[in-house]
């Protein structure tokens, strides 16, 4: 699929192709559990970075600007330092003509990289039409503060994107829920969106209710489970891993790697929210941390 899109979309890049299961319910099929949260994993990664990506792109197409403004005043400078007192007409179409022999002068004085120059044939085609009377003269202060611009202005914008592993960060989701205002964000506190939810959040957890399943776990001597004792009855869920992860997170509230009776609690009320269709909160609520709330 991947190659039969690279022939259909015009495209400097093959199409990157996601394969998977794209809802946050339990898959109806585990055989292809792993590759399905790989590939998610990926797709949003690359989500992520799409700001950076943009902006890095901005930032090297300016650079590309400025070098090839600065090739330009080099050549236009070389061509005025030829120009004679008279007879510039003849002059210029004798540059004109010899014009791979200029850019190679100017490349070997200034140590322009070839890359920088023009296509010469279009310039040829431009300087025809060129009022010479026009042609200005070098200014160096300009260059200068072109190359210091260069060398260490775009550098110190540049160490101010965020690098990929910034962008990796497994708070980056939390962070993006507390976000408010944006296109994607929508307040609904009706019973068939945040409502449902804010109404499970307000009210007390019942941790008792979780006590005979956590202690067929078999928690230690400091009344804890460890993820290993943990993680299968979460996988019977059947939820991806990356919700799985999300929720130990929220659940482990000391964040020792252990769950103890409440935490757990937590965890389970937590994983029933998820396959009820609710979204996860973005904090643990109060009143299912305080035990005098029950």
């Amino acid at each position: 699929l991947m190659w039969s899109l690279g022939k259909v979309l015009n495209t400097p890049e093959v199409a990157r192709v996601y394969i998977g299961s794209f809802w946050d319910q339990p898959y109806q099929n585990d055989d292809n559990r792993k590759l399905f949260e790989m590939e998610e994993e990926d797709l949003f990664r690359d989500i992520q970075s799409v700001p950076r990506g943009s902006i890095v792109r901005k930032l090297n197409d300016l650079v590309k600007r400025c070098r090839i403004a600065k090739t330009h005043a080099y050549i236009m400078a070389h061509i005025k330092n030829e120009m004679p007192v008279f007879g510039k007409e003849a002059k210029m179409k004798q540059i004109i003509a010899n014009l791979p022999k200029v850019f190679q002068q100017i490349e070997q004085s200034t140590g322009i990289p070839a890359g920088d120059f023009p296509n010469i044939e279009e310039f040829q085609e431009n300087l025809k039409n060129f009022d010479i009377t026009k042609l200005a003269k070098l200014n160096l202060p300009m260059i200068e503060a072109l190359d210091k611009m260069i060398a260490t202005e775009l550098p110190r914008l540049m160490a101010q994107v965020p690098q990929d592993q910034e962008l990796a960060n497994d708070d980056y989701m939390v962070s993006v829920r507390k976000r408010e205002g944006g296109a994607l964000f929508e307040s609904d506190n009706t019973p068939f969106g945040d409502g449902a939810t804010m109404d499970i959040l307000a009210s007390p957890l019942q941790v008792k209710e979780f006590q005979y399943e956590f202690e067929k776990l078999g928690p230690s001597s400091d009344g804890k489970i460890n993820g290993t004792q943990a993680k299968q009855p979460m996988q019977e869920s059947k939820l991806p891993n990356a919700t799985l992860r999300r929720i130990w997170t929220l659940a482990d509230l000391d964040k020792d790697g252990k769950l103890d009776l409440r935490e757990f609690a937590i965890c389970k009320q937590l994983m029933k929210m998820k396959l009820d269709g609710h979204d996860l909160p973005v904090e643990i609520p109060d009143v299912w941390v305080s035990p005098m709330a029950e």
